[in-house]
């Protein structure tokens, strides 16, 4: 029987992650605590734009943590619902806009029929 697609995410892993490249996982990690901190945007608001850009990317990590935050950051579910449709609109968006190449490709000269 095949086990889940995405592993849990567990201190051994992320141990194991950090010991093969410390210096880049410091790195990385000062990064996002400079990101997330509050700054022209606040911290909650940051959070609730990770929501979304993660239900974009699709990494099950990223919305479960994002989620976790923007909760403690004192979002509502009602926010987070509405950061999750925005990023459903920004996808839906994308493909519909992007249609246009299609279009602009169907009118190079291709015979329609």
């Amino acid at each position: 029987m095949p086990g889940p697609v995405y592993p849990a995410s567990t201190p051994e892993l992320s141990q194991r992650r950090r010991a093969l490249a410390p210096e880049i996982d410091k790195a990385f990690r000062e990064f996002s605590k400079a990101a997330f901190a509050d700054g022209a945007l606040p911290r909650k608001t940051k959070q609730l734009v990770a929501v979304a850009v993660a239900h974009t990317t699709q990494c099950p990590y990223c919305i479960r943590g994002h989620t976790l935050a923007a909760l403690r950051e004192g979002a509502s579910e009602a926010e987070i619902m509405e950061a999750i449709w925005v990023a459903a609109e920004m996808r839906a968006g994308a493909a519909f806009s992007h249609a246009v190449i299609a279009l602009e490709a169907m009118g190079e000269g291709h015979p329609h029929p």
